[in-house]
């Protein structure tokens, strides 16, 4: 008989804490879970998925213009919030019961509250302590806001899923897909929205070409990006509205500022450091290639650890832990050229090195590009362009980027995405008869290399 009351106990109802005690469960482990606000973590309940309902729903403004060079007459349209988010609650509900069953089904058990670790084995949750061979952090990343007078005015991501009433008018702080894909969001459902960017373009970290492409796009689209621009001082004014002041000395009344700055892990007080847990200095579990700390029996996975903070990621991460400590079918989880996408208005989809990078690792690289409008508007009169991009190694002639700005990008990018992973050269993008007519056949048509 073990001397500890589980052999595994998670921190974090999360997508990565849940599958790996799912999957531990499944192996025979002694499973139990805590999660001190709503199963499903931040992609479930105030992330991935009620961010992509938001997005279906700014997207039909859109889509009621372009029906007229159709032949549609759409006629007269309104726009409910309330109904909107009442909507997206129902089904975010639907699915957070879904995430607890799954754990429940699987014979572990769950504590609604804060776990904290009492040290290395303890672990104290709900009014009790219990004990547990082996723990894993899956306690995810929250909002930060910018530290600046005022800042405590601001919404987050966290908040704006649950406005009682729709900003009229918003400004998005931050450059990152977070802030791309709301500024997208409020400007698709009516708002007047100014995003805010510190820096020269946004998505830092992608393919330069992405980056200007959208940068464009999002200007085109009736959002006011200001560029090279932040915000220094947020006030509330007599009449209510709030008033953001800004590094270039003007000044903007709006109804909300939403802060999409970025995110830090959720480590502080839970007692990672009394258990001996190492901690890097944005404060997340320092963990090996196997997602274990500094302390042997404890692991970490998901975007506590700040490595690819992405839900997919983290149930891969969550899945390796299992079967290595409870399957005896030690895996590490794979991080190289894993796909992306961003849902801003047009979407942007990524897999693979972006040129900048590629060119720091090969000899030689070849480009490939293309930009055109979509078939859709020709007829819809709408001035957006795609931009599709392939870097090739020109050593082997293997593709090891992809990259995409239009419509269904992402959706496009997990294709493309399954041939890199899979080493496929350019000669077999060549290959392979496009399906036309759509977008996603410029891939394997491009043929001049850009000089």
């Amino acid at each position: 008989m073990s001397q500890y009351d589980f052999d595994l106990f998670v921190i974090g109802g999360g997508s990565g804490g849940v599958r790996a005690g799912r999957i531990s469960a499944g192996y025979g482990a002694r499973v139990a879970v805590a999660e001190e606000y709503r199963y499903g973590g931040t992609c479930v309940i105030r992330g991935c998925v009620p961010k992509k309902l938001l997005v279906y729903a700014s997207e039909y403004a859109h889509a009621f213009e372009d029906a007229a060079g159709f032949g549609w007459s759409v006629g007269e349209t309104s726009f409910d919030w309330a109904k909107l988010i009442a909507n997206k609650d129902k089904e975010i509900g639907r699915l957070e019961g879904i995430y607890r069953r799954l754990f429940e089904n699987a014979g572990a058990k769950t504590f609604d509250g804060r776990a904290k670790l009492l040290d290395a084995h303890t672990i104290e949750v709900a009014g009790q302590r219990v004990s547990a061979e082996t723990i894993l952090i899956a306690t995810g990343g929250t909002p930060v806001k910018p530290d600046i007078p005022g800042a405590e005015l601001m919404i987050t991501s966290n908040e704006a899923f649950h406005l009682p009433t729709q900003p009229r008018r918003i400004v998005v702080i931050g450059g990152g897909y977070i802030a791309c894909e709301f500024a997208g969001i409020f400007n698709g459902l009516g708002s007047k929205v100014t995003q805010l960017y510190r820096g020269e373009q946004v998505l830092r970290g992608f393919d330069e070409d992405i980056r200007n492409h959208l940068g464009a796009e999002i200007a085109k689209s009736g959002i006011d990006l200001k560029l090279n621009t932040d915000a220094v001082k947020l006030e509330k004014a007599a009449n209510g509205a709030l008033l953001l002041h800004l590094t270039d000395g003007s000044m903007l009344e709006v109804d909300a500022v939403m802060a999409a700055t970025g995110r830090k892990p959720n480590t502080a007080g839970i007692g990672l450091e009394q258990a001996g847990v190492a901690l890097d200095k944005a404060g997340a579990v320092k963990v090996d290639a196997w997602s274990r700390s500094s302390v042997p029996n404890i692991y970490a996975v998901g975007d506590v650890t700040n490595r690819i903070n992405l839900t997919p990621v983290a149930i891969r991460e969550g899945h390796a832990f299992a079967d290595t400590v409870y399957g005896k079918k030690p895996r590490q989880a794979d991080h190289a050229d894993v796909p992306s996408a961003v849902f801003s208005q047009p979407n942007v989809g990524s897999v693979g090195l972006s040129e900048a990078d590629a060119r720091k690792q090969f000899a030689s690289v070849d480009i490939y590009r293309t930009s055109f409008k979509p078939m859709r508007h020709t007829l819809s009169g709408r001035d957006e362009k795609i931009l599709m991009k392939l870097v090739v190694d020109a050593g082997t002639d293997r593709v090891v980027g992809a990259h995409m700005v239009g419509p269904e990008a992402g959706e496009i990018i997990q294709g493309i995405a399954i041939a890199i992973k899979a080493k496929a050269t350019k000669a077999d993008f060549d290959a392979t008869v496009g399906i036309h007519p759509t977008a996603a056949e410029e891939f394997v048509t491009l043929r001049e290399k850009v000089k």
